[in-house]
């Protein structure tokens, strides 16, 4: 299970506080071709830890825009994160899969085998290896509309050649004047076109992304940008509270004085639109911010929240591997050599309470048992215990860090 973070963007959000760089295609090849060398070079020394995460064999482009850059890049990187996984992938943990997943990924599965004739002509500079196209059981890449809608089909579908079988797009709205003030590329127009494309290149498994808990954003605005949304009928759709980081353009106008934060009133309402419109669609609240049509919920999100060790790959991404975090320098001239901390039992037990009780699985109910406060919320108002598990019911989600704190 591998996170490879591309951290380019053409321009930030007013949100955003991820690490990431301004770059374009036409300015920076050089800047590209010298990140993709390291990055590459980053996980030849990574493959005994790779290898370690083989038993989801997934792997995730995220960060700034991976699709700025060039499919050749793209391919070097994804060919250096398949190193050690070729082969048919194994299966994912049952625990991570529905009984619809199941169906889709062993159907998936059997047309991997008759499809091994892809392979990757690049290679990676420093080792000239030479790897099989995967397949991964999940290989997503993060895209913006507006470099879907400039790329075109013929760009995605040599996403798809490279093993690419699940895309997530940053719709975050479809009201022009809120994506103006995120500071958004792409307009309401860019986003239906792009999703068009996806579809018409043969994306069969699409993830989409809102933003609610704006202050300026009413309930008839979202209800209408959820209503559009479910009209396409993506196959998984996540949902994000607004946050205001410290780095951030949003952080910086909200210390002046020039934005008021949306009140929790505010918050909740648009978090229960949400909830209620997407139910009645058909679509699986199954954890917090997610929700997918049954059989695409997200492998690889799902194993960070019951805590499956990972490898991240490039500047300031994450690794774990089930009792270690580290992570490296956000730096992209030096990002190699990471720094972590080491979790105790106890650090653990309250990592396993507050991730598993974020999903609609909760947590088995001895890890709690002991505790006087999940005696007293479990008594079917604020957590529920059945099957031998406790869960926070989705009524009560958006208040869930308050009563996971009650529970640890």
């Amino acid at each position: 299970m591998v996170y490879l973070h591309v951290p380019f963007c053409r321009s930030f959000c007013t949100y955003c506080d991820f690490y990431s760089e301004v770059a374009c295609r036409e300015r920076d090849a050089q800047l590209f071709e010298s990140y993709t060398e390291a990055v590459c070079a980053e996980a030849s020394r990574r493959r005994d830890e790779i290898e370690a995460t083989r038993d989801l064999n997934t792997l995730y482009i995220g960060g700034g825009t991976p699709s700025v850059l060039p499919l050749s890049h793209l391919r070097q990187m994804a060919a250096a994160a398949s190193l050690m996984t070729g082969g048919v992938p194994p299966e994912p943990p049952a625990s991570l899969r529905s009984d619809a997943s199941r169906q889709q990924l062993d159907g998936a599965r059997a047309l991997w085998r008759t499809e091994r004739k892809l392979v990757f002509r690049q290679t990676c500079p420093e080792n000239n290896f030479r790897p099989s196209a995967g397949p991964f059981t999940e290989f997503t890449i993060e895209v913006n509309p507006e470099d879907i809608v400039e790329k075109g089909v013929e760009y995605v579908r040599g996403l798809l050649e490279l093993g690419v079988n699940r895309v997530s797009m940053g719709v975050q709205s479809l009201d022009d004047g809120i994506l103006r003030w995120m500071n958004r590329r792409h307009d309401a127009a860019h986003a239906r076109q792009a999703f068009e494309i996806l579809r018409r290149a043969g994306v069969g498994n699409i993830s989409v992304d809102l933003i609610f808990g704006l202050s300026q954003l009413s309930e008839a605005t979202l209800s209408e940008t959820v209503r559009e949304i479910l009209a396409w009928r993506p196959e998984h759709i996540s949902a994000y509270q607004l946050s205001i980081e410290e780095g951030s353009a949003l952080g910086r106008l909200v210390r002046e004085g020039r934005y008021t934060e949306a009140t929790q009133e505010q918050c909740a309402a648009q978090y229960r639109l949400l909830c209620d419109a997407l139910r009645a669609a058909g679509y699986l609240h199954y954890e917090i911010s997610n929700w997918a049509l049954p059989g695409f919920e997200a492998i690889h999100n799902s194993a960070y929240w019951s805590r499956h060790p990972y490898v991240g790959l490039g500047p300031a991404a994450h690794s774990f591997d089930g009792k270690v975090r580290r992570w490296n320098k956000d730096s992209l001239s030096s990002f190699a050599g990471s720094t972590g901390e080491s979790l105790s039992p106890a650090e653990i037990k309250e990592e396993q309470i507050m991730l598993g009780l974020r999903t609609a699985k909760g947590v088995p109910a001895e890890l709690l048992e002991a505790t006087k406060a999940a005696e007293m919320l479990a008594d079917g108002r604020l957590a529920r215990v059945a099957d031998g598990r406790l869960r926070i019911p989705e009524d009560h989600w958006f208040v869930s860090d308050d009563i996971i704190a009650e529970l640890i």
